[in-house]
This record gives structure tokens, sequence and C-alpha cells, in this order.
């Protein structure tokens, strides 16, 4: 009965009528997964906590705000996408912890079921000692969330502050663009002593990953002037092929390329480029994903830097885990963030992989085709992966990101 269960799950999965999680489960369903109607409870069980944490976060904001602003009270709110990735990696645990309770315990709760059946069922099972354990790791994993949850949002504010982008930072009275500003900065310094005191529970290795991560960030953002400038040099190649060569701003001077060599420049140093030392969490076809060094640069080695936060606070994630969630959040940033920026970033010449394609390409319609493959690879080797590591809310959420796309927004 599989076959015509999963047929019926694809036919479904095609039908726009339907919420996007709804067409999620049923794709991934389709493409071989399992219906685990109890992991998908866990999720929505995580997606609450997180929730919890971003509110407890922002009271703190709150009140500063308030304090600032001579106001009784104050409600706050950012808008960000940055915890998807640590939803999955609780919910992982949680799904991984109650599989191997033992019978009438549920491990992220911390209850027992008293039930006589529950009981005889644990008494002929090893030991409870087990789930003892499982409960404290399920309490562990929360404390790292709530950790990393704080970090993101206090990272991604800083990003805004530095770009001078204010516009996410929303409070329910008028604001000035001095005080808008002003609430940015109070929101991030609020967020930032936060995290610094949340640092103090954990062991110092915690911290080092964390700043790892940052550091390989950071040093990704300072070569956006670079890439701005290999976007300049196609663009201007694009607009005077005709000319032997064309003049363009690079880093820090002025240079001659000829048009023939804009493009490849792109091709080479950002949609092929080579990592120094390749990392071992990718194999050999992997590491062959267009746009893999850049895009790994840009968002993957944050989420790689979270995993490792997990792991030394002694909650093991396997490689195949880090794998699925690095894939698919290079998946998702392009499918779903740079698609949807396009127009904005081809105005302000940001160069992503989406508006990459639109140069390399020969028309409209082959950059389209381009960026939907691409996205499918990654997508692909996301859900592969999160298949080898036993992590179907993984694999569902990989098919939200595909079934939540909107490519209809890119010329073709």
């Amino acid at each position: 009965m599989s076959g015509p269960l999963r047929r019926v799950a694809d036919r479904l999965a095609g039908v726009d009528a339907l919420p996007t999680p709804a067409r999620a489960v049923f794709s991934h369903y389709a493409a071989g997964g399992s219906l685990e109607l109890r992991a998908i409870r866990l999720q929505q069980r995580v997606e609450d906590e997180i929730e919890r944490m971003i509110d407890d976060a922002y009271a703190d904001v709150e009140a500063a705000l308030a304090a600032e602003f001579g106001r009784e009270s104050v409600e706050f709110s950012y808008d960000t996408k940055l915890t998807m990735p640590v939803e999955l990696t609780l919910a992982h645990v949680y799904r991984r912890a109650s599989e191997a309770a033992a019978p009438g315990i549920n491990p992220v709760s911390g209850r027992r079921a008293t039930d006589p059946i529950s009981k005889f069922r644990r008494r002929r099972a090893d030991s409870d000692a087990d789930s003892v354990e499982l409960v404290g790791e399920t309490r562990r994993a929360r404390e790292v969330a709530e950790l990393v949850v704080v970090a993101l949002l206090d990272g991604d504010m800083r990003d805004a502050i530095n770009d001078g982008e204010y516009e996410d930072f929303e409070v329910d009275f008028d604001l000035s663009p001095a005080d808008r500003e002003r609430v940015a900065e109070i929101a991030q310094e609020v967020l930032q002593a936060a995290v610094q005191e949340q640092f103090a529970a954990f062991p110092d290795d915690v911290r080092g990953a964390y700043d790892a991560a940052v550091d390989r960030s950071e040093a990704h953002q300072d070569r956006d002037p670079h890439f701005r400038a290999l976007l300049a040099d196609a663009v201007a190649a694009a607009e005077a092929d005709a000319v032997d060569g064309v003049t363009v701003e690079g880093d820090t001077d002025e240079r001659e390329r000829d048009p023939a060599t804009a493009r490849e420049a792109l091709r080479e140093e950002y949609k092929h480029a080579e990592f120094e030392d390749d990392p071992a969490l990718f194999d050999e076809t992997e590491l062959d994903l267009p746009y893999l060094v850049t895009q790994y640069g840009r968002v993957g080695v944050i989420y790689h830097g979270m995993i490792e936060m997990f792991r030394e606070a002694g909650i093991e994630l396997s490689p195949e885990f880090e794998r699925a969630v690095v894939l698919s959040i290079i998946g998702a940033q392009v499918w779903l963030d740079d698609v949807d920026d396009f127009a904005a970033d081809v105005r302000e010449g940001q160069l992503t992989p989406v508006t990459a394609e639109y140069l390399l390409a020969g028309s409209d319609a082959e950059a389209y085709d381009a960026v939907v493959s691409i996205t499918e690879s990654y997508l692909d080797a996301a859900r592969d992966a999160a298949e080898t590591s036993d992590a179907p809310i993984t694999g569902i959420a990989v098919e939200y990101i595909r079934q939540d796309g909107e490519p209809g927004k890119l010329p073709r």
C-alpha cells in the first residue's frame, strides 16, 4: 500500500490551497520518509518553547526601553528567521530521547506514567537509569538552545546595526529615525549582556565554539566589498560587452578588467570557489555544489558553530545531522531569502547566488532554471543527510523550504 499512498501524498504536496506545513509533510512522505505524528507533535512543542525563549529575551529589552523612553510599558518585536536550526536540533534531541526512554517515561517533560500497564512495562525494561540520564540530556539541550537563541538574536541585531538597517526593530509607539536607532542599540546591548551572563553556566569550550563561529562569519563579511566589486564587474561586462575593457571601482583602487574575464572571475571566486582546507563535514559530491564555499561562509559556519556549542555542552549530534542542518539552511537562504530579495539585491549591488546566476546565464530563462536546479541540489542533499541521521523532523523542514519558495518572483 505504500506505493499508492506515496503517490497520493505526492499529489497532495502539489495542492497550493493546502497550508505549507501540510504540503511539507506530504512531500516528505512522498519522497520516502515516514509519517511520524509523534515527531510532528514534538516539533510543535519545540516551536512553542523557542517562542517563549524569544519572548523572555524581549521582556528584558522591553523593560530597558520603557526606562529609556519614560513609558510605563513597551511592546518590542524583531523579526528574525535564524531560529529554525535551533528548533530542528532541539526537536531531534527530544525525539531521540523519547525513542530511547523506558516505557511510560516522557524524557522531555520528565513525567512518569503511573498506570498499572506502564509500571508493568517499565519493570520488564532493563533499567530506569538510562531514562533518568535522558531527562537530564533534554533539560541540558533546552538550556543550550536558550543560549543559542539569544546569541543568534544578538548577532543578527549587531549585523543589522552595522549595516544601518533598523526597520525590523519595532515598538508600539511612534519613533523618529534617531529614536529607532536608539531602540536598536538598546535591544542589542541587552541581549549581548544576556548572552554573556548565560555563558557563565557552561564550560569555556561552549563559548569557544561560539567565538570561533563568529570569527569565521565576520571574516566572510569582511569580503563583502570584494564580492560587490565582482558583481559590479559582471554588470559592467553585461552592459558593455562590445567594449575592450571596463574600468570599475575595486576594493581599494581602480583596475582594468576585460569584460570577457568578469564573468569568469565571478565563477571562480564566488560560484566555484575552493576551500583552503575542505571541511570534514562534506563528502566529495557535496564539495562540488555551486556556491558552497561562499554560502558556507555566509550562513553555514554560524550553524556549524551552533552544533559545536551543543556538543561542547555534552549533547551528542552526528556529522550527518549537522550536514542536514547546514545544507538545508544554505538551501533556504537561496530559495527563500535570495529569491525573495532579488529585485532589491540587484538595485543595491548585493551579490548572492541568485543575482550571480542572472549575470552568468545566457538568458533569464537559463538563470531561472539554474536557480531552481541549484536549490534542488542543496535540498536533496539535505534530505538524504536527514534520512541517514534518522532526523525525520529535519526532513520535513527540508520539504517545507522547498514548498515555501516563490520562484515566480524571478524573471524568466
